[in-house]
């Protein structure tokens, strides 16, 4: 059991895999499940053995493997109306798992019965006792989820109670409070969690569904009230809006509250679990979620940025590092002399606040944003400007010229070619190269023109391209802003490109991609390596 009581239980292989859109194969499953122990979570839930092939494959391979903290649970339902419990078949699949640890979700609401279940109050509760003896006579470890369980306080509390009661005498070492319709609100959570802790007097967990955006405030509110486990997913995967989520409720739990559910150690890796599982399911990470998302601790405005590089705990409410996140400082028309500087200092150069080379980067910075160019989302091209208004950028090569033919043939092939001519030191050269589209003729025509000088350019590939009009009432005359992303293996960054002329537009943002690449790549002493401390830049082009 997890310090100060309270456990951590992980419903993302089976719960959350409800979720519109997500899918894994076992072993992806196993991957997670593996990277939830090293979090040090007490309970992973796999799901349903007695569901379907990848549900029995995934327990099966769970036995080669060694967990080091967490307990792995089987998920499965009280037994079916008229049958008894020895001769359910989903039972008698859980009493023959190698889980030691069950969990068995059953009825709550009287709606529920009527409607669905079409069963007396009566046989419900012999459904919910026989159910858990039975598994519990088997020797196994019983945690019993009350499905519907506010919705049916609020309709019936003593049945909703007298079903807990009944879960609990049959030998469940714990009963869960399910929020299934996620539409309860924290007053009410905190008020019957205590009410039901302080009747029932038996352990108790909660587990809350996101429909009304409450299931984390819900989640922590339950703990405050009594409940000594919290059933969540990671990241809040889940079916309609979602689970409660565990990378917000771990860390509220434990530096909000206290409560020492994970070693700091392991919460360290608590944006790195959520970056993990979001690869593996395939769902883009939400750069804006609290304590793990990129964004979490990103500033923008240069009063924040102001403030956080005094005293981060202005705008931060917790050290970044404690999530094993970090702190970032964004470029953009709204940024101040704190966010230039830091970006400086970062670069290399030494910057003071007083420089009067400050103030004119930051009205050339607000000119080009002005402009259409979105420094924010281009790290590798902000870089680059400020280095060139420092003085100590050197250009890989001078370009002389670049045309690009697109070519529409009878058979319906369309072909691009380019051509490009550049100035590499002292040597003109002259390149052509086809390509599925503009950009990429392109990159390859100018990859092969300069890539004898710079080999590092072989490792260097282009990831993403994006296009937006910025003043559509303009039609095909408008602006254009290009966003490319480029990798080296290791590292993404981002370039921008504004043009009128959408072609125009790719290359600028094309060349800095390639030649930020550079850049990191450039050993010492290279010249595609930057200069510090240079010269201030004449002019402000």
């Amino acid at each position: 059991m997890a310090g100060g009581g309270v456990t951590i239980y992980d419903t993302t292989l089976r719960d959350g895999m409800q979720q519109e859109g997500l899918s894994v194969s076992v072993d992806e499953k196993v991957r997670i499940a593996l990277r939830l122990d090293e979090l040090g979570l007490d309970f992973i839930e796999g799901g349903f053995p007695a569901s379907n092939p990848k549900e029995i494959a995934f327990f099966a391979r769970m036995e080669r493997e060694r967990l080091s903290h967490a307990v792995l649970v089987a998920f499965g339902m009280t037994r079916r109306k008229g049958v008894a419990a020895a001769d359910d078949p989903g039972l008698r699949v859980l009493a023959g798992a190698s889980t030691p640890v069950v969990t068995i979700v059953g009825k709550t609401w009287g709606l529920h019965l009527r409607a669905v279940l079409h069963v007396s109050g009566s046989e419900n509760l012999r459904m919910i006792d026989e159910s858990v003896g039975f598994l519990a006579g088997q020797g196994k470890r019983v945690i019993y989820d009350a499905e519907h369980f506010f919705d049916a306080w609020a309709d019936d509390a003593d049945y909703a109670l007298k079903t807990l009661r009944v879960a609990r005498e049959a030998g469940a070492e714990l009963v869960c409070l399910c929020d299934t319709n996620g539409s309860t609100l924290p007053p009410t959570v905190e008020r019957v969690v205590a009410e039901v802790a302080r009747r029932l007097g038996a352990p108790l967990g909660v587990h809350c569904h996101n429909d009304a955006d409450c299931a984390v405030a819900n989640s922590l509110v339950a703990v405050a009230a009594g409940a000594v486990q919290v059933q969540g997913t990671v990241n809040g995967y889940g079916e309609r809006c979602g689970n409660a989520n565990l990378t917000s409720i771990i860390p509220g739990l434990k530096l909000k509250m206290g409560l020492p559910v994970v070693t700091d150690e392991q919460l360290e890796r608590l944006a790195e679990t959520a970056h993990f599982v979001a690869e593996v399911v395939n769902v883009t990470p939400w750069a804006h979620q609290p304590y793990v998302g990129r964004s979490a601790f990103t500033h923008k405005g240069g009063l924040h940025v102001a403030a956080v590089e005094v005293s981060p705990q202005t705008f931060e409410h917790i050290d970044p590092a404690r999530v094993g996140n970090e702190q970032r400082v964004l470029i953009s028309e709204l940024s101040g002399k704190g966010a230039v500087l830091r970006k400086a200092h970062e670069l290399g150069f030494e910057l003071a606040g007083d420089d009067e080379r400050v103030g004119r980067i930051l009205r050339r910075l607000k000119q080009k944003e002005h402009e259409g160019f979105h420094y924010e989302a281009a790290d590798a091209s902000f870089d680059l400007f400020l280095q060139d208004q420092l003085g100590g950028h050197r250009p890989l090569f001078r370009l002389e010229s670049f045309r690009v033919i697109v070519e529409k043939r009878e058979d319906g092939a369309v072909v691009t070619e380019a051509t490009v001519k550049v100035h590499v030191g002292d040597e003109r050269i002259i390149a052509t190269g086809e390509g599925n589209g503009p950009v990429n003729a392109l990159d390859n025509a100018l990859r092969q023109a300069i890539v004898r000088k710079y080999p590092h350019l072989g490792d260097i590939d282009l990831v993403n391209y994006k296009v937006r009009i910025l003043d559509e009432n303009k039609g095909t005359g408008a602006v254009t802003r290009v966003l490319l992303d480029a990798s080296d293996g290791e590292r993404t960054w981002g370039s921008i490109g504004v043009s009128e002329n959408i072609i125009e537009a790719s290359w600028q943002a094309l060349v800095d991609s390639i030649e930020y690449g550079m850049l990191r790549g450039a050993a010492p002493g290279d010249p595609a390596g930057h200069v510090t401390n240079a010269a201030p830049a004449a002019g402000e082009a």
